[in-house]
């Protein structure tokens, strides 16, 4: 009997478990051995046509099932001390492309992103695959691999993202949280430019703003990769844009824009005025839906309700809502939940204790502290040098 053919598809199918680094270095040097063993006068991965292998083996092109491959993703590299060698080397980086620097805006979220303001490690063998997808909060990318082998890198330009986001749901896939690895042909049908090439070790690929990317391993390898913010009008646009886009389809923001943006305006001097201009509209917004907040709780419940102070710690992760997952900065509803005290936005809150009988209102910031803030940030005038006469 024939096989049926093997159809190309979008959605790029993975399963979940956990090991150490230890564990997964000898997996991948069994791997290699045992790739090595076979027949050398073939290569041992060949790229890719049509986002598919050129090469399929034959088990597969009998129809058997195919051999699971195992991709050791998002190994934390955050602990300064156990790494204190290794992150001592990135700082030889030019200032825009280290993992902490002054004008990195993902420096001054105050706390630990892992893999976005922290180094994550990736660990490879043939066929690895990082799925179609654009940063967190389209922020920048740095991604370093160390070898030995190659991966090869596709790339689409940030203007493209709605084309591919209706390529996705036409072919079943979710562009936000699902996992799709694009047919060439469609994208060329598409008329969508599509950036294409080898990684070598060594190579440090640069991510930029809303880069929609996707790459496999073709070789054995492990790469390092963080994500950094330039202090830009293009970058702070394209990072509010997705939040707001996020909301709109219940997707949660892992960098706190409105918590990021306060930070901004206390630690960083803006000389850009379209970017200071929407910094300043950011604080606006934000400004009035605490004010507004409070005034709604003083209406409706008067002396009834006890807002509460608790400061926020130096560290202390930015909030989200429990139920809807949107950032919930400064006025936290808090209730309890299977035990544990959980937060919510005021929306929520209301739709699941109207009246507020179960609910501990709680402040971060004085309203005054935050009024300060507002008026003090300035537009930053760089000075005007006299050319010599």
């Amino acid at each position: 009997s024939l096989a049926t053919p093997i159809k190309n598809v979008w959605k790029c199918e993975s399963s979940r478990s956990y090991t150490t680094i230890a564990k997964y270095a000898q997996y991948q040097a069994c791997s290699y051995h045992d790739m090595s063993k076979g027949d050398s006068n073939e290569p041992l991965v060949s790229s890719t046509v049509n986002g598919t292998s050129k090469k399929q083996s034959n088990h597969t092109s009998l129809g058997l099932s195919a051999r699971t491959i195992k991709f050791g993703t998002n190994v934390d590299l955050s602990d300064e001390q156990k790494w204190a060698i290794q992150l001592a080397e990135l700082n030889k980086l030019p200032l825009f492309l280290r993992v902490v620097s002054a004008g990195n805006l993902l420096s001054h979220i105050g706390y630990t992103i892992l893999g976005m303001n922290s180094v994550q490690l990736y660990m490879k063998v043939p066929g690895s695959r990082t799925p179609g997808h654009q940063e967190n909060n389209n922020f920048c990318s740095v991604n370093i691999n160390i070898g030995p082998g190659d991966c090869e890198w596709f790339g689409v330009a940030t203007e493209y993202w709605g084309v591919l986001n209706k390529l996705c749901e036409k072919n079943g896939v979710n562009f936000l949280v699902g996992s799709w690895w694009p047919i060439l042909d469609d994208l060329h049908e598409a008329q969508v430019p599509v950036y294409r090439f080898i990684q070598k070790p060594g190579d440090l690929v640069f991510i930029n703003t809303g880069c929609v990317h996707w790459v496999q391993a073709i070789g054995w390898c492990n790469n390092i990769a963080w994500n950094v913010g330039p202090l830009t009008y293009n970058q702070y646009y394209a990072a509010i844009e997705r939040y707001e886009w996020n909301k709109l389809n219940s997707c949660k923001s892992i960098v706190p824009i409105v918590h990021l943006t306060w930070n901004i305006a206390r630690n960083m001097r803006v000389s850009d005025r379209q970017l200071f201009e929407l910094i300043k509209f950011i604080l606006t917004q934000s400004l009035k839906y605490v004010q507004l907040t409070l005034l709604y709780l003083e209406e409706q419940f008067h002396d009834k309700l006890d807002i509460r102070k608790q400061l926020r710690t130096s560290d202390e992760p930015a909030h989200y809502c429990i139920t809807c997952d949107c950032e919930v900065f400064n006025i936290l509803f808090v209730t309890e939940l299977d035990r544990k005290h959980v937060v919510r936005c005021l929306n929520c809150t209301l739709q699941n204790d109207k009246h507020l009988e179960n609910v501990v209102v709680l402040y971060q910031f004085p309203l005054d502290d935050l009024t300060s803030v507002y008026d003090q940030f300035q537009l930053s005038l760089l000075p005007i040098l006299n050319s010599p006469t």
